[in-house]
């Protein structure tokens, strides 16, 4: 997903080629702020799943810092859909969309669809060689 995303008139329907990707997924990964300090979610992305149980969501409070999302381990929880649903119902049309899907909400207001966010990546060290000696170590 580019920066320059541009909303469609579907971006806030759960309709269309928009959802239904993730099928064997039932798992989200969940800032334990939510739970430890009772914080409602107001910002979530949908990556794309790293194995089957995974559906690729990653859910907030907002307040998590670079510090606090470095330690994945520590910090963020894995959660099954239907728990999440029973504590914000609002959860269970956003959470259909596909990869690539951001959404944040200000207290009070309602969902909106982020178009300028970048979903991180894992970073992945790389060296490419022609070299059959730095194979044979």
């Amino acid at each position: 997903m580019s920066d320059t995303t541009t909303p469609d008139s579907t971006a806030d329907s759960a309709s269309g080629n928009e959802t239904g990707q993730t099928k064997s997924g039932f798992l989200a990964l969940v800032s334990r702020m939510i739970f430890e300090e009772k914080l409602p979610v107001r910002f979530m992305y949908k990556s794309v799943p790293e194995h089957l149980n995974d559906t690729g969501w990653r859910l907030f409070s907002g307040y998590e810092d670079e510090a606090y999302l470095q330690d994945e381990v520590a910090n963020l929880t894995p959660v099954p859909l239907e728990k999440l649903y029973g504590m914000d119902p609002t959860l269970e049309e956003k959470l259909a969309f596909n990869a690539g899907t951001v959404w944040e909400r200000q207290p009070g207001s309602d969902w909106e669809r982020v178009y300028d966010f970048r979903i991180p990546s894992p970073s992945v060290d790389v060296t490419i060689t022609n070299d059959p000696e730095q194979f044979n170590g």
